[in-house]
C-alpha cells in the first residue's frame, strides 16, 4: 500500500530532534513510525504520521525544510525469507530501493516502509 511519509532535515546538534518532535506534538500529529539517519552535519527524520501535510506545514512554519513523498508499506509475514522475496520482486522490475525501515504493526508483527525510485511499479511488482 502506498502511504505518505514526511522527511524533515535537521541540524546534527543536541536538542534538534527534541524540538522537531515538540513541534509535531503541538500540531497534534500522531507519529506511527519513525526513522532517523544522520551524517556529520545533518540528519533526516522520516515519519509516518496521521496528518503528513499538516505535519509538513507545522515544520515549515518553524523554519524546517521538509518534504512529503510516497513510500510502500508492506505487512511482513513471520516466515523466513519473506522480506527477501519482496526485495527480489522489486529488483526484478528494475526498481531501485533507496531505503527501508520497519515499524511495529500488531503484536509480534511489523510493517516495512520501502522508498523506491518508482513506488507505483514497485507496488505492482509486490502484488503480482
Amino acid at each position: 500500500m502506498l502511504i505518505k511519509q514526511l522527511s524533515v532535515f535537521l541540524e546534527n546538534r543536541p536538542g534538534t530532534l527534541d524540538e522537531a518532535l515538540r513541534i509535531l506534538k503541538d500540531a497534534d500529529v500522531d507519529i506511527k513510525a519513525l526513522a532517523l539517519a544522520d551524517t556529520s552535519e545533518f540528519g533526516v527524520l522520516r515519519i509516518i504520521a496521521d496528518k503528513p501535510e499538516e505535519a509538513k506545514q507545522a515544520m515549515k512554519s518553524a523554519g524546517y525544510t521538509s518534504t512529503v513523498n510516497e513510500v510502500i508499506s508492506v505487512e511482513l509475514k513471520a516466515e523466513v525469507g519473506y522480506l527477501a522475496g519482496i526485495v527480489k520482486k522489486i529488483s526484478a522490475e528494475g526498481v531501485n530501493i533507496e531505503y527501508m525501515y520497519a515499524a511495529p504493526s500488531d503484536e509480534n508483527e511489523a510493517k516495512m516502509m520501502i522508498k523506491t525510485d518508482d513506488p507505483e511499479r514497485a507496488e505492482k511488482a509486490i502484488a503480482g
